[in-house]
């Protein structure tokens, strides 16, 4: 019975992989596919709100269809490690690995993929280190927040076959795939110009003052925590509180500002801004933080290879007065595309009464939704509390299976990253702010940008 198993195994595999192979894949690239029948065995990196409250749900929703699990968690604080455990252990209804830290958890042997929901400085040197243990990997934006761990993380990407996905879910949303699309057509006519803003008034966001209160040095490892930040004495806010520090995480430019200028390099095809420059301050919420609880800050996008053409972005984001309603405007001279309604229209555009006296044809967008223009949804991409992360990890989950390339692969969190690193240099020096294409570098009052 064994020989007989074995035999059909085999022989099952010879034609999947002569049928792989007539579809142009290599013998390489075909060993690497896992099959059908193959559980994927997943890690957790850092057990976090964003893990908690939106990864996991998004993931059982697709993972017995996919056949993956998760089997382990790592995280260097004992309080959400054992968290970690006693959630997934009733999500999962199995033994969950609890480990201190990414070594142990690689030490496993059986991790197939990781999420990477960690602080925001650390996104790019854990994917570097999933990249060297062979993983395939989910990673929380914003991908870096300097351009050294920016570029390394890109170079060993660049050198590993691992399938990665960065967390910007927009990505994989069929609206903004139905926008990138429109725009590329060259329907809605040359961007004008974008307005980003992202508002609300939460005095609590990114506070964790009951974690704060029972965080002990005694319960977690600090000199792994700072990685290859500047040695400073332990602080439980700058471990459970990062987003309001410098340089643990940008804040606003980060965490926000990542997800909206991610869909302007995906309509237009730009790499980074021209230029940037910011400013604002801590206006309202004088808790003790340092990153800004308010944020304007003025893009210059185009080619550049011609000056002459280009276009301003504008983002703006406060904390104190707002109901988190995200905003995404494009502007033509024709109308306005609106990704809070979904709505082209004419709005604005170029009308006879402007455009005869001058002897211009008027230019007006007609009227139509973004939902019409949605060819095809996939079955199973909007479900549940937080569609487009569902979406988005199906995606990446579907990815580790055929191999091919994410909707948000790590070229996505390199140019991202080179925006939001633009906008914290520009903040913190308040010098308009260029990025050197040669060097790939920030370039701040003419020398290169440093935290």
């Amino acid at each position: 019975m064994t020989h007989r198993r074995t035999f059909i195994k085999k022989t099952a595999q010879a034609t999947a992989a002569t049928a792989i192979a007539s579809l142009g894949f290599s013998a390489k690239s075909y060993a690497n596919i896992l099959g059908a029948n193959d559980r994927v065995r997943v890690g957790v990196i850092g057990f976090s709100d964003r893990n908690r409250g939106s990864h996991i749900p998004a993931f059982m929703q697709h993972n017995k269809e996919l056949n993956f699990d998760i089997v382990a968690v790592s995280d260097i604080w004992k309080v959400r490690r054992d968290e970690g455990v006693a959630y997934l252990k009733e999500k999962f209804q199995h033994d969950i690995i609890g480990c201190r830290n990414n070594e142990e958890l690689y030490a496993l042997k059986d991790i197939d993929a990781v999420f990477i929901s960690t602080a925001d400085f650390q996104h790019a040197l854990h994917t570097i280190e999933a990249l060297k243990a062979n993983k395939d990997i989910y990673v929380e934006k914003p991908f870096a927040e300097t351009m050294e761990d920016n570029r390394a993380a890109l170079k060993a990407a660049k050198e590993s076959d691992r399938i990665i996905t960065i967390g910007s879910q927009r990505r994989s949303g069929a609206n903004y795939e139905a926008a990138a699309k429109y725009i590329q057509s060259g329907e809605f006519g040359d961007i004008t110009m974008v307005e980003l803003t992202w508002n609300l008034n939460q005095p609590g966001r990114w506070r964790r003052p009951n974690l704060v209160a029972k965080c002990k040095e005694e319960d977690l490892d600090w000199n792994r925590y700072l990685m290859n930040r500047p040695y400073e004495k332990f602080d439980p806010r700058k471990y459970l509180e990062y987003r309001l520090f410098w340089p643990y995480s940008s804040g606003m430019p980060g965490q926000w500002m990542s997800h909206q200028i991610d869909t302007v390099h995906w309509f237009t095809g730009l790499s980074h801004p021209r230029s940037v420059v910011a400013n604002g301050g801590v206006y309202k919420w004088k808790d003790g933080r340092k990153n800004w609880d308010t944020t304007t800050a003025v893009f210059e996008y185009g080619p550049s290879n011609d000056l002459s053409k280009g276009f301003q972005v504008v983002f703006m984001s406060r904390m104190h007065n707002g109901d988190e309603t995200p905003s995404e405007i494009y502007y033509s001279n024709g109308g306005e595309l609106n990704l809070i309604t979904n709505k082209v229209s004419p709005r604005g555009g170029l009308t006879d009464q402007y455009a005869k006296p001058m002897n211009m044809k008027s230019f007006l967008l007609p009227e139509s939704s973004l939902i019409d223009k949605i060819a095809k949804v996939e079955a199973g991409a909007n479900t549940g509390d937080d569609p487009l992360t569902s979406a988005h990890i199906r995606n990446w989950m579907e990815c580790i299976r055929s191999r091919k390339q994410t909707n948000a692969p790590v070229e996505a969190g390199y140019t991202h990253s080179i925006a939001t690193i633009m906008t914290n240099a520009a903040a913190r020096t308040g010098e308009k702010v260029t990025f050197d294409e040669k060097t790939q570098e920030v370039m701040a009052g003419g020398k290169v940008f440093k935290y």
